[in-house]
């Protein structure tokens, strides 16, 4: 007896899928991160911040939060990490004490010397050109600004 129902679509497949694909090479450029960061005595996430901070000391947590697509929640206590680390001072902003302004220490403008070959490594280590590092930084920052704005 025949039914009426529409035929079944094949599940989908791991290796198919976008999400799969950039969860996975996260977790792998982040392993090879994590063995670069170790001699520095940082993570990953605060490799991030103290990029920001190289780039435009000074910020306040929810600027440091909207450059690295995270929210104040997840930054304080690896903020407060950094800061038992020495590496950053954390402040109330003077007119409004709602703020919290994130600055370098010494330490923290001194791993800044440490972490410059950081880049060539990685460059090196993922086997690709530079053009082709563009282009995927390009293509990544592209899909990162649809999704964000059409959900």
């Amino acid at each position: 007896m025949p039914t009426n129902q529409p035929p079944q679509r094949p599940a989908p497949q791991l290796d198919d899928q976008l999400c799969f694909a950039l969860y996975s090479t996260s977790l792998a450029m982040n392993k090879v991160y994590r063995k670069h960061l170790r001699p520095l005595g940082i993570t990953y996430p605060q490799y991030l911040v103290l990029m920001v901070l190289w780039q435009d000391d000074g910020l306040t947590v929810s600027g440091i939060g909207e450059r690295l697509f995270l929210d104040s929640a997840t930054l304080t206590p690896l903020l407060k990490r950094m800061e038992v680390q020495q590496l950053v001072t954390r402040q109330r902003a003077v007119g409004d004490e709602r703020q919290v302004i994130i600055a370098l220490t010494a330490g923290g403008q001194a791993l800044r010397t440490r972490a410059a070959a950081l880049s060539e490594s990685m460059f090196c280590a993922s086997g690709c050109t530079l053009a082709q590092i563009r282009a995927l930084t390009e293509q990544l920052a592209a899909l990162r600004a649809t999704l964000q704005e059409n959900h």
